[in-house]
């Protein structure tokens, strides 16, 4: 499917909205440099209409699937992802050619979907070497904290 749409209809109100509504993949020229491997599934919904001279609005929902590498495991897994713009669309894009090219649109938004840790490791037990192994968070001890006494009168402890 094209990702680009041509704003000039809807400045010369020769139609009311745009409609982007489809599947899209996004060329891997726009992720090949970052950590997703991979895109797959970016189905968008919604559209961008023209409200007055000098403002568009753009609502839009979009969810996917990036492959990215497990932070425990190191392994590669598909992480499923979705946001949803809804804002005037002059203050998250600017183009001077009246063109809006989806891709540059949903890629800006992805990114900020990458996680910095994740994994879909359950059991940690079997990842451990000469000295170390990796443990839940929540089955770590409490450790003495030297301001127990000081966090408790902030209702912390």
């Amino acid at each position: 499917m094209t990702g680009i749409f041509d704003l000039g209809l809807l400045h010369s109100n020769s139609v009311e909205s745009l409609t982007l509504d489809g599947k899209y993949e996004i060329p891997k020229s726009y992720y090949d440099k970052s950590d997703v491997l991979d895109l797959k599934n970016i189905e968008v919904k919604g559209n961008v209409t023209r409200l007055d001279d000098n403002n568009d609005k753009i609502i839009l929902k979009c969810t996917g699937k990036m492959k990215i590498i497990d932070s425990v495991s190191l392994e590669e897994i598909w992480y499923p992802f979705s946001f949803e713009i809804n804002d005037n669309l002059e203050e998250i894009y600017t183009n001077t050619e009246e063109k809006l090219d989806i891709f540059e649109l949903l890629w800006e938004n992805i990114v900020l979907e990458v996680p910095l840790n994740y994994t879909e490791v359950k059991d940690f037990s079997k990842y451990k070497g000469n000295g170390w192994s990796l443990k839940e968070e929540s089955n770590e001890e409490k450790s003495d904290n030297p301001f127990s006494e000081i966090l408790k009168d902030f209702g912390k402890e």
